[in-house]
């Protein structure tokens, strides 16, 4: 039960990476809020989590709307107690070059992808301020690191996700709050689904996507799963400012998938 006692708001965690981390904290012991646009679904992984002996809350929100995550962060401390532990998951994925990407899909992508995570950081801190501890953890991307071609916008918003959390480690770290990134390479996840879906030849470009990991494959949910219990939990209370690569590889080979 390595994250026994802790209090935990995974965002974005109805399906994909965000399912996975939800399930594996419950599993540790923490006591976990699952945020997402789809109640339905949220419903379902708590159901999960329950079933396995788990405590959680289904917390139907879109994070990009202040006065929702507000509510959402009230309901998570009325169950549970003050949140600890924050994974900021949630995430749109625009694809497609730049010039093609519509202002609408940009500014919803910056409004999920950064103004939420800022809006969930800025709802829970307070909480965390007043027990002189907490975990943050972001979810960013190899994609903020190398960049891949058709994800433009949400190669921007990762790579700011990095440098969000290496400025929030310095403003509260002597406060007891850790702030960390993740950073993925492709995980074999419905988010992958859906870019492959959207391309003229997805089957090429799958392979490609194992070929130019140096482990040759993509990565698994848990595997990812696993580095965020790391950082939620007091096994990691050295670490902070830190964006943890877990890309079997990619960010040192570089190579990119071409269409």
């Amino acid at each position: 039960m390595r994250l026994g006692g802790k209090v935990a708001i995974i965002t974005g965690a109805a399906r994909g990476i965000g399912r996975g981390i939800a399930l594996r904290f419950a599993k540790e012991g923490a006591k976990v809020g699952i945020v997402d646009l789809d109640v339905a679904q949220c419903q379902t992984v708590v159901d999960d989590i329950k079933s396995a002996g788990g405590d959680a809350l289904a917390l139907g929100a879109d994070i990009a709307d202040e006065a929702q995550v507000e509510r959402t962060v009230t309901k998570m401390r009325e169950q549970f107690g003050v949140v600890n532990v924050l994974v900021n998951n949630a995430a749109v994925m625009p694809a497609g070059p730049l010039h093609l990407t519509t202002p609408a899909d940009f500014d919803r992508c910056i409004a999920v992808n950064l103004r939420g995570t800022y809006l969930m950081c800025r709802a829970v801190i307070p909480g965390m301020l007043e027990i002189g501890k907490g975990s943050i953890i972001h979810m960013s991307s190899v994609t903020g690191i190398l960049g891949l071609p058709g994800l433009a916008a949400y190669s921007a918003t990762k790579a700011g996700l990095s440098g969000l959390a290496r400025a929030m480690s310095t403003d509260y770290a002597w406060q007891g709050i850790r702030v960390n990134a993740v950073a993925p390479g492709t995980i074999d996840s419905p988010m992958l689904h859906d870019f492959l879906a959207a391309q003229q030849n997805p089957e090429p470009l799958r392979q490609q996507f194992d070929a130019m990991h140096p482990i040759g494959r993509v990565g698994q949910i848990d595997e990812v799963a696993s580095v965020f219990v790391f950082l939620a939990s007091d096994e990691s209370s050295f670490v902070t400012g830190a964006t943890y690569t877990v890309d079997g590889g990619l960010s040192v080979k570089g190579e990119q998938p071409q269409d």
